[in-house]
């Protein structure tokens, strides 16, 4: 028989499912409402602000409440960003089914794969960090997704499996959950990479005549994650 803290652990879980079949439904929702090119982009980023909230800072807010304030609160500057990557998955997709060169092919699917990978993150970043351009979030999302390229890895093989067995058993379950089984995969990977990031400054800090030793007086909050990914944002940028 199951003891107490196996029924609390199996009620944490079978929440957790249905709070991400809920937030499915809400995505579709969003972007239906939003005719796709007006709703993807404020759906996906209050399903990262979400995910966000829940995985790295341990928080369960309201899902329908939350999910459609954070919509709301950038709304534009999610749909610029929707817009620009669409746009460029419609070049490298018309360029790959255009071209008659192995070549360019060859080149187009590389680009295909860097659009993807930085589109899994972008809209994490836009939530979880404080970056104040969108040059600066898709550098960002890039930086996570190849600075720690075993764990995107990891979490794009763990979808892919998940996506191929719901396929191919449970047809209807992969329609209920959706956009939630790769959302699942980006807040667990990126709970990780804010964690480090958020642990960075503090470890420069203590290098310092006379400062404190990272961790001993202040928690890894947002701004810190902020700093520790903007410092490497801005040289990247910088010629």
């Amino acid at each position: 028989m199951f003891s107490f803290n196996g029924f609390v652990r199996l009620n944490d879980f079978l929440t957790g499912v249905y709070r991400v079949a809920y937030l499915n439904v809400l995505w579709v929702v969003t972007t239906v409402l939003g005719l796709g090119v007006l709703g993807v982009g404020p759906a996906s980023y209050a399903l990262a602000a979400y995910m966000d909230r829940w995985f790295r800072l341990g928080e369960e807010p309201p899902v329908a409440r939350t999910f459609f304030a954070a919509a709301k609160e950038r709304f534009w500057p999610s749909v610029l960003t929707s817009w620009i990557y669409l746009g460029a998955g419609a070049v490298i997709l018309t360029n790959l089914t255009g071209s008659a060169s192995w070549y360019v092919r060859v080149l187009n699917l590389v680009a295909l794969g860097v659009l993807a990978v930085s589109l899994s993150y972008v809209y994490s970043v836009m939530a979880a960090l404080d970056l104040p351009t969108i040059r600066r979030r898709v550098t960002a999302s890039l930086m996570v997704g190849f600075g720690s390229l075993h764990l995107t890895v990891l979490g794009a093989g763990a979808v892919a499996v998940a996506v191929s067995v719901l396929y191919r058993y449970a047809l209807p379950l992969l329609a209920l959950f959706g956009v939630g089984i790769p959302a699942v995969a980006v807040g667990v990977v990126t709970r990780f990479v804010y964690k480090d990031l958020a642990r960075a400054p503090d470890e420069d800090l203590a290098k310092e005549p006379g400062a404190v030793a990272a961790g001993k007086t202040r928690p890894a909050t947002g701004p810190h994650v902020a700093r520790g990914l903007d410092r490497g944002v801005t040289r990247g940028a910088t010629p």
